[in-house]
């Protein structure tokens, strides 16, 4: 088996819903210190409303600011065509479109219908092309939704399709609320690689009910490679109903690395900045295992 992306989220998905503001220089040093951790890909901001996201507020300097590594893919959310020239400008590696399949999601999240969101994809599509900054496409809600339920497989499938026939460059599948189980995630996945073939997919987990890790066995079993995890299981959907908690990356690696598979990440850095933290964010804890439990290969005296 290829060796397993780790794609680190928290700049951008873990600091968006925390109660206190993360200053821009403490940002930006964090995701310095990531980058030498053997991650594929951070997410290191979002070009959004300040208004809307203010915890992010700070996109352009974090982005112009953070020292880039050749080795690692630098990536910003965005949610229309003037978040787009602003990561054009930023000089950003990659953007990341997010649609629901879930209508109801959607509509709660970036108050667009489908159709107005795919209308707004191919606007911006058509403005970064020729800028070389990839474009990935994000189905949320794609194994579950709060509001609706259950989500169809050809639902899903059928945002895909139109993502590629974009010219996306790669795709991820969203378990948005936490909703997802290791049988339906193998089925879907399997049906996933079938039909974009070599095209990148990411499976983007999140621990609400406490199957993220199960799930990622079952996606891998399924031939995925790459999944998006936040350093400290840190953030959450905040237009969705006890969507809290990501999944833990250092918590990720960990099991990966027990189970004999390659991630290239630095684990105990990883597990170093996780418990920096609890003080760079102004609490007393985080939902993270591995910093609290130490690893199966810390042995303690008898």
């Amino acid at each position: 088996m290829s060796f397993i992306h780790i794609q680190e989220v928290i700049p951008r998905d873990g600091f968006q819903i925390e109660r206190n503001f993360v200053p821009t220089d403490k940002k930006i040093n964090l995701i310095n210190e990531l980058s030498d951790c053997g991650l594929s890909k951070i997410e290191v901001t979002s070009f959004v409303s300040p208004k809307a996201v203010p915890n992010l507020k700070d996109a352009e300097e974090v982005v112009t600011s953070i020292k880039r590594n050749p080795d690692v893919t630098n990536v910003a959310l965005i949610a229309n065509v003037r978040g787009a020239e602003r990561a054009i400008a930023a000089h950003i590696d990659e953007i990341n479109l997010v649609m629901s399949a879930s209508a109801t999601h959607n509509k709660k999240n970036v108050n667009r219908t489908h159709e107005e969101s795919l209308a707004g994809f191919n606007e911006i599509m058509s403005r970064v092309h020729g800028t070389g900054i990839k474009v990935n496409g994000s189905v949320a809600t794609s194994f579950g939704c709060p509001f609706e339920g259950e989500i169809a497989e050809n639902a899903v499938q059928h945002f895909i399709d139109k993502y590629i026939s974009m010219g996306m460059d790669s795709i991820t599948l969203a378990d948005t609320t936490g909703m997802a189980n290791p049988v339906q995630v193998k089925r879907l996945v399997e049906k996933v690689i079938d039909q974009i073939g070599d095209v990148p997919l990411t499976l983007h987990f999140h621990n609400t009910r406490g199957m993220g890790l199960a799930n990622v066995v079952a996606a891998i079993e399924a031939g995925a490679t790459r999944f998006d995890s936040s350093l400290g299981g840190i953030g959450g959907c905040p237009f969705a109903p006890g969507a809290t908690g990501n999944l833990c990356t250092e918590d990720l690696v960990h099991m990966l690395h027990e189970m004999g598979l390659e991630t290239k990440v630095n684990l105990d850095k990883l597990i170093e900045l996780s418990k920096g933290l609890p003080e760079l964010l102004g609490r007393n804890d985080i939902p993270g295992q591995i910093v609290k439990a130490g690893k199966v290969t810390d042995l303690h005296k008898t």
